[in-house]
């Protein structure tokens, strides 16, 4: 993996850019292939009783670096990885060594990640341990991709901060229709967000740089009886937009689509229907009218505590050690370990929200973790008239992210799928109003673009 080489990209012409604007923006993008050798356990499925056995297509980690003309720069990086597993020390190490070998200060670096259910186990954590059935072998397997992963992400970041041309943004948006919400019954509708945003960078001469697009919808067009590393429909989307148009990079980011699966999905060939419906999606609006994006760039990435139910105590945890699924027994035993450590059970995470402002054109919002639609929903309500674009998945994905209203009927994404990441139970009510509260304050204050608040 380490012989994999990064490629730096100059594109072809498409239609639709905003022309006759100055080159407010500088930027450098990169790719590098993150797809781990046969033998890594995948991630994604509980299910799964073995490792991949190959791939279908690459995985890519992708990089956006941009720097405006008072020299604010930022980095957003895309992955083909579910998630999960990629936690805040990992995160935070990452950022903190790019910051070193850049000038990107470690607020101002995004991650996104494709939550693909076909790409690898990231990180052997106490969630990995309860949900797939790894030993030592495989677990060894996993740190040294782990490993691998990270120094790929920082030669990437690192080596596009350096590789910068001028360049101009603009902004649209697009539809598409085969995100279904998983958890109404079958022949109704629930809540969705069909929109898909598309950031294009041009060069001065209308050359595309890049196309940094967003759906919110689960990559599970695969099931788990699949054992071959691919993106799912998001990786077919970026080969379908880099087929259509030579030498492009094609960077896609997850929405708000904790509660949302492909429909149709089970079979293989519906991963690149749905794929090719996307990039299509994405092109149509390539070609209509575009917003200008100007500066300047501001960054801000801040926590906010939310709390969980109280945790167990360890006579509680001993008397129900039998009960339950595997998973639930796995996650007794993982508890119980950490309070004889003399450690103790954490009471609330420290929710990370990113915003990035391009002026008053755009604003992207980056929440943490598995976040369902409600959230996109209401922010696109009551920002009406701001131009926004809402990523879940971003930064670290350390559980489901309720709504009230999902936290309130309960089921798998209100909480019972709180063991499969380690912990003792669910959030308890009010964190939506502590989420879109930050979010409101970090679109309106006005602080210096270096601040980062790394713990509340």
């Amino acid at each position: 993996m380490a012989g994999r080489a990064l490629t730096l990209f100059m594109i072809c012409l498409v239609s639709g850019t905003v022309s006759g604007a100055p080159s407010e923006w500088m930027v450098g993008i990169g790719r590098i292939d993150i797809t781990p050798p046969s033998g890594v356990w995948m991630a994604g499925y509980a299910s799964r009783k073995q490792p991949a056995d190959g791939k279908i297509h690459p995985l890519w980690a992708k990089a956006l670096v941009m720097t405006d003309n008072l020299n604010n720069r930022a980095a957003i990086i895309t992955l083909d990885l579910l998630g999960d597993n990629f936690n805040r020390t990992l995160a935070d190490r990452i950022r903190t060594r790019i910051s070193t070998l850049s000038r990107i200060q470690p607020h101002a670096i995004l991650f996104n990640f494709s939550h693909t259910h076909s790409g690898p186990v990231t990180a052997v954590t106490d969630g990995a341990l309860i949900t797939y059935n790894i030993n030592e072998l495989h677990q060894s397997r996993v740190n040294r991709y782990t490993q691998t992963l990270e120094h790929q992400i920082v030669s990437l970041v690192t080596r596009a901060s350096k590789h910068l041309q001028p360049a101009q943004f603009a902004f649209t948006q697009g539809q598409v229709s085969f995100a279904r919400n998983r958890r109404t019954p079958v022949g109704q509708a629930g809540p969705v967000d069909h929109s898909v945003p598309v950031l294009k960078i041009t060069s001065p001469s209308e050359q595309p740089l890049a196309v940094l697009f967003g759906y919110a919808c689960h990559n599970t067009t695969y099931d788990g009886d699949a054992l071959r590393f691919n993106g799912d429909y998001a990786g077919f989307a970026q080969i379908a937009l880099e087929e259509k148009y030579p030498n492009m990079t094609a960077m896609f980011m997850m929405g708000c689509g904790g509660d949302i699966n492909p429909d149709p999905r089970g079979r293989p060939e519906q991963a690149q229907q749905h794929g090719v419906s996307l990039a299509a999606s994405v092109n149509h609006a390539l070609k209509g009218p575009l917003h200008p994006v100007r500066g300047p760039l501001t960054t801000r990435l801040e926590r906010i505590d939310l709390p969980y139910v109280v945790p167990p105590t360890e006579s509680e945890l001993e008397s129900r050690r039998d009960d339950g699924d595997i998973y639930d027994q796995r996650l007794t035993r993982r508890l119980l370990k950490i309070l004889r450590s003399g450690n103790s059970l954490p009471t609330s995470y420290p929710y990370p929200v990113q915003v990035i402002q391009f002026g008053n054109d755009l604003s992207l919002i980056a929440l943490g973790g598995e976040t369902v639609v409600d959230y996109a929903r209401r922010l696109q309500r009551e920002l009406a008239g701001k131009r926004i674009w809402i990523a879940g998945y971003s930064n670290e994905v350390f559980a489901y992210v309720p709504s009230e209203r999902v936290l309130t009927e309960g089921g798998y994404e209100g909480g019972l799928a709180m063991k499969y990441f380690g912990i003792h139970g669910p959030f308890l009510p009010g964190l939506e109003a502590r989420i879109i509260d930050l979010v409101k304050k970090l679109l309106h204050q006005s602080i210096p673009s270096n601040t980062w608040t790394h713990d509340k």
